[in-house]
């Protein structure tokens, strides 16, 4: 009896763990059904237990993804375990959710145990740094050309005036006035140059950038950024509240200021404090003759004193978190600087963080 007894408890204590885990369960069979899925699945899939037995695992998977899933799916019946291996999948609102997976045969059972995890979240913000980066690299070519036509078209007819300045014949019949007036107009021309030549290739990528600038809503733009990250925020029970009665639209470069939101809210996530949901608080200020965004939560916190110099730089980081990759505070700070603002940083261990940008004029 006592063998039946422990026996029973480690059924139970499996069947605990596949019930209350975080990470996403399954067992699938290798005819490409799923036989069990855990309520964490269930709940980022938005399907019932029954919808998910009941109908083939490549009814859910993303379109363009299933000849490749399926590939992969031969591998693992012939034994070889899949490891990291990255896909889509379809939730029932229609949202697609990205999902790394370990995938473990056991050929005599013809059955596949995997886990996964939801990184949906990394790769929306991988997909919008390269499309910040290749924005940022067809407005540098632009401005190279821009600055080698200046370049020909101030330098060239300059040099001109100063060849026909060169070879004039002032020897004869010319007054001294006109002579002075005619050396002073030759050394101004070739002062120029000197100034040309040192200033051409210092125009301001910051000056092309703010041509780019409409009127934005900023509760239109959070609501953008909020549904790019819909299941990370549902499944992080994540809180945003917004204060905006002060001021409700900026004068801003759209894909900036989208980033801005997306970075800071998917840093307050990311840097929450353990068993405890996150709350962030957005809001509008006026102070004198500026106007404020402020971005507040309660999460882990720095401790300023170490960190008050590098917490923008690039690469840099400062929790033990896995996911921390030092890019997005740096993507923040520039943005903002480009858009001639600037970002204070309040914060404490274990008592959140908050954020201050005061835009420009």
């Amino acid at each position: 009896m006592k063998a039946i007894s422990k026996q029973s408890d480690k059924t139970y204590n499996l069947e605990l763990f596949f019930e209350i885990s975080a990470d996403l369960l399954c067992i699938a069979g290798f005819d490409g059904y799923f036989k069990k899925v855990n309520p964490s699945l269930i709940k980022l899939l938005g399907y019932s237990e029954n919808e998910l037995l009941s109908k083939p695992i490549n009814e859910f998977i993303y379109p363009e993804d299933r000849e490749i899933t399926s590939n992969y799916r031969g591998r693992i019946r012939s034994g070889t375990p899949l490891l990291n291996f990255e896909n889509r999948y379809v939730t029932k609102k229609g949202e697609t959710v990205w999902l790394s997976w370990t995938s473990m045969p056991v050929k005599d059972l013809n059955l596949v145990y995997a886990v996964a995890k939801n990184i949906t979240h990394g790769k929306l913000l991988a997909e919008h740094r390269n499309l910040q980066l290749s924005k940022l690299t067809k407005s540098n070519s632009d401005l190279k050309q821009l600055t080698y036509s200046t370049s020909h078209d101030l330098r060239a007819p300059l040099g001109n005036l100063i060849s026909i300045l060169s070879i004039l014949d002032i020897s004869q019949g010319v007054d001294e006035e006109i002579l002075n007036l005619l050396g002073l107009l030759k050394t101004s021309a070739e002062k120029m140059r000197v100034t040309l030549d040192k200033q051409i290739d210092t125009i301001k990528y910051s000056e092309n950038i703010t041509g780019n600038v409409e009127e934005i809503d900023i509760s239109e733009c959070l609501s953008t950024v909020t549904q790019s990250i819909q299941s990370l925020i549902k499944d992080t029970e994540t809180n945003i509240e917004t204060r905006l009665e002060e001021f409700g639209s900026i004068l801003y470069n759209r894909s900036y200021l989208e980033s801005i939101f997306l970075n800071l809210i998917t840093n307050s996530i990311k840097y929450a404090k353990p068993n405890t949901s996150p709350q962030i608080l957005i809001q509008t200020k006026k102070e004198d003759q500026y106007r404020q965004i402020i971005f507040s939560d309660n999460g882990i916190g720095f401790e300023m004193d170490k960190v008050k110099d590098k917490i923008f730089g690039f690469n840099q980081t400062f929790h033990k978190n896995k996911d921390s990759e030092g890019i997005g505070l740096y993507l923040v700070y520039n943005h903002i600087r480009a858009m001639g603002g600037t970002i204070q940083v309040e914060s404490e261990v274990n008592e959140g963080t908050t954020f201050t940008i005061t835009l420009t004029n």
